[in-house]
């Protein structure tokens, strides 16, 4: 069977998708024949998305609003006539911003800004496409993070953002079936520019040359990470003749770290 047999005429809606891991899998999707719509607020960033051709549609907006994913949707529905998979790519990480460090006076408004990010867009963007989805019998995909399973791959705010995906996903793999397959995708730490808080007035980290050598020493892979290495995840599981049978299960690119051994038992040690 040809790899792309399962996803060619398809149409996926990816928010988040002008950069890092959104962005390889709309080309990744364009690149098998699918049709995308991309929900992105960066300006700049829907109009590199031009370049794809008339494959890809993009709608700039914020993916927490309700208003701006159901434009997206019925862009994605206007232009390409349905809806077979909606991939969450939006995210914002805390720069590893422990308890203790946490100025008080702007806990929360840090909280609502990693959590309206993180889980209520994903919240959102799933209310919105359902209909759509139920009726082509489509899939979902959601990104986690190593943070969903393991201590440490963020703050308190981020880790506990993540485990509400996990949680979300669990429960739409349920309610959603027979219908609709929900999986996700927890890549482990990735060089992607990803933002920080803005509450916290921090700055990206992620991309920098220091944590990515963190990131690498730390996988028993020893894997330095691109959003590129995530991409197979998600086609395997937005495939429907490759991932038919599978919902509410993530699949973790992140260089083995569920293998690791021990290194040292507490973070105050």
């Amino acid at each position: 069977m040809n790899s792309s047999e399962g996803l060619e005429g398809k149409v996926a809606l990816v928010t988040g998708g002008g950069s890092g891991i959104g962005r390889a899998v709309v080309e990744a999707f364009v690149g098998l024949g699918m049709r995308v719509c991309v929900l992105e607020r960066s300006e700049e960033k829907v109009g590199g998305l031009d370049g794809l051709g008339d494959s890809v549609r993009a709608v700039r907006g914020d993916a927490t609003s309700l208003e701006d994913n159901e434009q997206a949707l019925s862009q994605a529905l206007e232009e390409f006539g349905r809806l077979d998979t909606l991939v969450c790519c939006v995210g914002l990480w805390d720069n590893l911003v422990k308890m203790r460090r946490l100025p008080k006076e702007r806990l929360h408004a840090a909280f609502e800004e990693i959590f309206s990010t993180n889980v209520e867009s994903y919240v959102v963007a799933t209310k919105v496409c359902l209909d759509a989805l139920v009726e082509s019998e489509g899939s979902i995909v959601y990104t986690l993070s190593n943070s969903a399973f393991y201590s440490d791959g963020g703050g308190p705010l981020y880790m506990a953002s993540k485990f509400a995906v996990r949680g979300l996903l669990t429960q739409m793999a349920y309610e959603l079936a027979p219908k609709v397959r929900v999986n996700g995708v927890a890549p482990g730490g990735t060089a992607t520019g990803i933002a920080g808080l803005s509450s916290l007035e921090q700055e990206p980290m992620l991309g920098s040359e220091k944590m990515q050598e963190g990131i690498k020493s730390i996988n028993p892979l020893q894997h330095e990470f691109t959003p590129e290495d995530h991409v197979g995840a998600y086609l395997y599981l937005a495939d429907p003749t490759l991932a038919g049978g599978v919902t509410g299960v993530i699949i973790n690119s992140d260089g083995g770290l569920g293998v690791r051994g021990f290194s040292k038992p507490g973070g105050m040690v």
